[in-house]
């Protein structure tokens, strides 16, 4: 992990451009390649970011320069930095990755159970199939004998689209799982999630966690 607190502007180009104009940011590199952009403003969403697998071409001198990422569409993340004030590098090894309660591991549980939920033929590889960034919830293989990988949460938002994201990029780059496809499952997924989850080619499923139970009978409804 490297940290780089630095006045900088910010230029995306790609699909679409954007641009952020001078301002002291903090600036994420992580193990895993990603490079984020970040504000003193908001909990934890960046600003702009870059997703991997992207190269990161630093041509800072004396503390000014620029960094180019480039991820493998050819787009581009340029950061120009005017001055750097701190600059640290930290090995912060192996996640032992989230540990699920409530509802969520539930969820997680009953779905492997019922992978049929995702439709007929669908049979479980492994739960919590283990990653270089984390364990994926549920690993299985569709009717046509497809790998999907499947990212369970209680309230589906951007943020577990990008994460399932980040695990298929990296699941097909093995030649034992490609083609590797995604599919969002959530009691409830909000509408931003969906559109993101459309736009990188991943399926959203809602899921009703009384009928995975066994505790509602969703033909005994009368709405």
């Amino acid at each position: 992990m490297r940290l780089v607190i630095a006045t900088c502007s910010v230029d995306y180009v790609g699909r679409l451009t954007a641009h952020l104009p001078t301002a002291t940011r903090l600036l994420l590199v992580k193990a895993d390649g990603s490079v984020s952009v970040h504000a003193d403003d908001r909990a934890y969403k960046p600003l702009n970011w870059m997703t991997p697998p992207c190269t990161l071409k630093d041509e800072l001198v004396d503390g000014a320069g620029t960094w180019t990422v480039v991820n493998k569409a050819g787009e581009q993340l340029v950061i120009t930095i005017d001055q750097v004030f701190h600059d640290v590098r930290h090995e912060l090894g192996v996640d032992p990755g989230l540990q699920k309660d409530g509802v969520e591991a539930e969820l997680q549980r009953l779905l492997a159970l019922h992978v049929e939920t995702f439709g007929a033929g669908w049979a479980l590889v492994r739960r919590e199939y283990p990653t270089a960034i984390g364990p994926v919830d549920l690993l299985c293989r569709d009717a046509a004998g497809t790998t999907v990988a499947v990212e369970i949460k209680r309230r589906g938002e951007i943020d577990g689209v990008e994460q399932l994201t980040r695990y298929l990029e990296l699941l097909n780059r093995d030649p034992l799982l490609a083609p590797v496809r995604g599919v969002f499952a959530a009691q409830e997924i909000k509408p931003q999630a969906r559109v993101l989850a459309r736009d990188r080619g991943i399926d959203c499923v809602t899921v009703d966690y009384a009928v995975l139970k066994g505790t509602d009978d969703p033909t005994q409804r009368l709405f």
